[in-house]
């Protein structure tokens, strides 16, 4: 175990290298998961999503970055935002629209909807309601590996108001007691909630969080999806090695409100514009593949075009599968051997 409190990282960055196929599947894997999350909204909007639903539309450069970087066998678990995260891992976007709108052939059949999804097939293990709580469960699955030796790395993803939840900091000190491999992914979307991260945090910077229990931390440009790969592919390195966990926060920012009931008058629509203007995630690629001439507008429309339509299949699926049984509230509940 370390003794001595490891400093964030000062060193200049290079520009991140990719690829023509690399950075295409990139583009394709945040356009699905923003038109995934337009059309969940739309649904919200006519009654056929339920109960609460946190929109990841901005933030798509995070978890497709961080996905990149991980390997066969390794874990995520995030908070109730997660709709992203499922569609990055894998997941089918017709069994997670299935349910969002309550129905049977949905990942957790229909019963946990938006905020509880699951699936150890895709290694993601949830989707988690209670502020916070993830994190500590995302340190237990890094616990379990080392138990294991299976060389697997966890990933938590929390968010910035999440950061200032005790449990937080009861998981890094076990982390870094005891070396877990696992990997503190921070989305700081600016907005805990309706609150701003300089209303609510006295220590806005972050990465420096996990600083008193000696885990190192960095900050990442969260809308830059090749400087989140290259920053999380560096921290699984680290955690992967034997060397304990790291924090990296990521600096991003989310478009909608904190969930859909949220109209989001704490900012002005000036401030949104301009970050969709100058920083969009999505847009940020395409400018690159447009001046390497890796694809061309008509590519662009072609793989738009692709994304809408297994999207439009997803809500097709979701609304053809019948809704739970009665007798499934009893189903789920305890695990017999």
């Amino acid at each position: 175990m370390a003794t001595s409190t490891k400093k964030a990282s000062t060193k200049k960055k290079t520009a991140p290298k990719t690829n023509k196929d690399e950075l295409i599947s990139y583009y394709r894997d945040m356009l699905l998961i923003r038109r995934f999350e337009e059309k969940a909204g739309q649904l919200y909007g006519m009654g056929q999503i339920a109960g609460f639903c946190h929109l990841y539309i901005g933030q798509e450069a995070v978890v497709v970055g961080c996905r990149a970087a991980m390997k066969e066998g390794d874990q995520m678990i995030t908070g109730y935002r997660d709709h992203g995260h499922m569609l990055a891992c894998g997941m089918e976007p017709r069994g997670v629209m299935a349910e969002l709108t309550g129905r049977i052939d949905g990942y957790s059949r229909g019963k946990g909807g938006s905020m509880h999804m699951f699936s150890t097939d895709k290694k993601f293990y949830g989707g988690h309601g209670i502020v916070g709580a993830q994190v500590s469960l995302g340190a237990g699955l890094g616990f379990a590996n080392k138990y294991l030796d299976n060389n697997a790395v966890s990933l938590a993803f929390f968010g910035d108001g999440a950061a200032n939840q005790g449990q937080v900091y009861e998981t890094f000190n076990m982390a870094n007691l005891w070396d877990l491999p696992v990997v503190f992914v921070i989305e700081n979307n600016q907005y805990a909630m309706g609150t701003s991260v300089e209303r609510a945090s006295a220590q806005v910077e972050l990465y420096k969080r996990g600083e008193s229990f000696g885990i190192e931390g960095h900050q990442v440009d969260g809308m830059n999806v090749l400087e989140v790969r290259d920053a999380t592919q560096m921290a699984i390195d680290h955690a992967r090695a034997g060397k304990g966990p790291m924090v990296l926060e990521m600096k991003t920012y989310r478009y909608r409100g904190h969930s859909m009931s949220d109209p989001a008058k704490y900012r002005t629509r000036d401030e949104v514009n301009e970050v969709r203007g100058m920083r969009d995630p999505i847009d940020a690629v395409k400018d690159i593949m447009i001046k390497k001439k890796w694809i061309d507008l008509d590519g662009l429309k072609d793989l738009d075009k692709e994304i809408k339509a297994t999207v439009a299949e997803a809500v097709d699926f979701a609304q053809n599968s019948p809704e739970p049984e009665p007798f499934e509230l009893y189903t789920d509940v305890l695990l017999e051997d």
